[in-house]
């Protein structure tokens, strides 16, 4: 049945409150205004952050809008356009995108960064332009979470956190490029410049660092050296480059000296893919005095970081990265086509295959450490 133009009823796991599981409800998906794209989805990864925003609001992070339908790395196919867009159509492939890119903005223009102010207030506010939604559920705005929400079978997303991709992508797999893997790879080839023949240290074996490990490889690393406190995961991270393995829990020292000991004197880089103000720390600490530089790439806004000065002092580098540091819009359909010519690894990220209504059983999945990325299938 032809639906544009008309509100569509679909399905969508709702976050109704904090700390609280999702519900599976009937939401109403609003047509697209100007500048926005009504996106069918096919699939969407769960992402660590998807259980961040749910479980520790109001606790150590400041208050979401609620009620909230989460979910930001999806796929899909466009179902309609609003008035003004012009670089994608009905039938369309598309990725939406955590981070937008309007080409125009200060920010845009410059080599340096990749945040481009476009709508950021907003979505951060899990709102669109207009400062509403487009999802309502029982007579009730339910906010979008980064102006996306991928666990609802429509959504609405601003254009230019839109990228149109290669008709002959898979959805359920290309999706991971809308986080996690974009990030930890861009992490280590893009905003840590990753040497070839260096000494790395990832941080970390989810998703997002195992995508780190594989920039590294992709980078030249010679030494990678894997760390996680779960021993299961370090098999899986030699599939994506890993030479070395590091149990915390192993060793009665801070990690830090271990990976010293190991390096004679530290790793080149460090790339901290937890997102855990302590073991970003323990990042820093590992790195070499003589140049050493640490990537923070896992996302928290809990706790404080402190550094002893002199690390910075005498020549160490702490960066950030953000989506890894890539302009959104123009990289990830590059990302796409990379794997599908072999040359980026997503398929082996994908250990577990779900629909929506099984949604609360992957962030069980996630959170004990029994899955990489489980994939809904919409």
């Amino acid at each position: 049945m032809e639906t544009e133009g008309k509100v569509i009823k679909c399905k969508a796991a709702v976050a109704w409150e904090p700390g609280k599981a999702l519900s599976i409800e009937e939401v109403e998906v609003a047509p697209p205004k100007a500048h926005e794209v009504r996106i069918k989805i096919v699939a969407s990864g769960v992402c660590h952050t998807d259980w961040t925003f749910l479980h520790e609001v109001g606790k150590t992070m400041n208050p979401q809008p609620f009620p909230l339908v989460l979910g930001h790395e999806g796929a899909g196919v466009v179902e309609s356009v609003g008035p003004g867009v012009t670089k994608m159509s009905k039938g369309d492939k598309v990725i939406p995108l955590v981070v937008p890119q309007c080409g125009q903005c200060e920010r845009c223009l410059s080599p340096k960064t990749n945040l481009c102010t476009k709508n950021w207030e907003k979505t951060q506010q899990c709102v669109l332009a207009d400062g509403t939604s487009r999802i309502t559920c029982k007579n009730q705005q339910v906010h979008q979470f980064i102006g996306i929400s991928t666990f609802s079978e429509y959504t609405v997303v601003p254009e230019d956190n839109v990228t149109k991709i290669h008709p002959d992508a898979p959805l359920d797999r290309v999706c991971l490029l809308g986080c996690g893997v974009s990030t930890g790879y861009g992490a280590a080839v893009n905003t840590g410049n990753v040497d070839s023949g260096s000494t790395c240290a990832v941080f970390g074996l989810g998703a997002v660092g195992l995508a780190a490990v594989m920039g590294c490889k992709a980078a030249g690393a010679t030494r990678i050296i894997a760390v996680d406190i779960n021993s299961d995961k370090f098999e899986i991270a030699k599939t994506f480059g890993a030479t070395e393995f590091v149990n915390p829990k192993d060793h009665n020292k801070a990690i830090q000296e271990v990976l010293r000991e190991l390096t004679n004197g530290g790793v080149d880089f460090a790339l901290e893919c937890v997102g855990n103000v302590g073991v970003m720390r323990a990042a820093v600490e590992a790195c070499s005095p003589a140049g050493g530089v640490c990537v923070m790439v896992g996302w928290t806004r809990t706790g404080e970081l402190t550094l002893v000065s002199e690390d910075i002092l005498l020549g160490k580098t702490l960066k950030g990265s953000y989506f890894g540091g890539w302009k959104s819009v123009e990289t990830v359909p590059k990302l796409v086509q990379d794997y599908m010519s072999g040359k980026l690894l997503l398929d082996e990220f994908v250990t577990h295959k779900l629909i929506l209504d099984q949604v609360n059983q992957a962030f069980d999945l996630m959170i004990t450490g029994k899955s990489i990325r489980t994939v809904i299938n919409m």
